[in-house]
Order: structure tokens, then C-alpha cells, then sequence
């Protein structure tokens, strides 16, 4: 019988094999997306002091679905809004593990339209 991987534990794979070349330093710090089945979560994070800068989420948004491709791009707007008051114009961008479609995608072009450069 074939024994197939969870795509959870997959992820984590992709995840810290994208985290071997991603680093966030306080002049370019890692904008980093984790999306659960019910929100999606954003976070600038400076990986040198090892501090989280800004944060947003769909759940602190109060969102009445934060699982589609709207909440994401909201997410998406609010955390490229909180950076630009924290003076943060250039971020790495972390996608983390997941596929660059969809919500992740939708966050970061949400991003990159409200002014933040990746």
C-alpha cells in the first residue's frame, strides 16, 4: 500500500526549503503569509532582531468569510497600509510553502498595489 504525505507536512518541506535562501533584515524585511482553512495571516518580520514589525489578519478585520480570495486581498491592503506607517516600503516576500495562486496571490498583489515592493 502507497503511503501519501499530508499536504500540511509537504508544505513545511517547501517551507523551510524556501527559508534556506529567504532572509528578512531590518532593511528588507520578510513579509511572511500563513492561510488556515478559515483566515489567511500576514507578518512583516525583521529575521535579524527576530521581532514581528506589523501583523494583520483576516480575523482582526472581522471579515464575515476570511477564507476567500476578497478577505486576502483585504489582508492584503491593511498589512501594506500598517507598513507604510512603520516606513516600510521594500519587503521579501515568504509565501510560505503554499502555491503562488488564489489567496496567496491575491494578498500580494493587494500588497503591491497599496505601496509595498517586492
Amino acid at each position: 500500500m502507497i503511503k501519501k504525505e499530508s499536504r500540511n507536512s509537504m508544505r513545511l518541506v517547501r517551507h523551510e526549503r524556501i527559508r534556506k535562501n529567504i532572509m528578512g533584515t531590518s532593511a528588507c524585511p520578510r513579509l511572511c503569509v500563513f492561510r488556515s482553512n478559515a483566515e489567511i495571516y500576514a507578518q512583516i518580520i525583521d529575521d535579524e532582531t527576530k521581532t514581528t514589525l506589523v501583523s494583520a489578519s483576516s480575523l482582526e478585520l472581522k471579515l464575515e468569510n476570511g477564507s476567500n480570495v476578497e478577505a486576502a486581498a483585504a489582508v492584503g491592503k491593511s498589512i501594506a497600509e500598517k507598513a507604510t506607517k512603520a516606513k516600510i516600503t521594500k519587503v521579501v516576500f515568504d509565501r510560505g510553502g503554499y502555491l503562488y495562486h488564489g489567496r496567496v496571490k491575491a494578498l500580494a498583489e493587494a500588497a503591491r498595489e497599496n505601496g509595498l515592493e517586492f
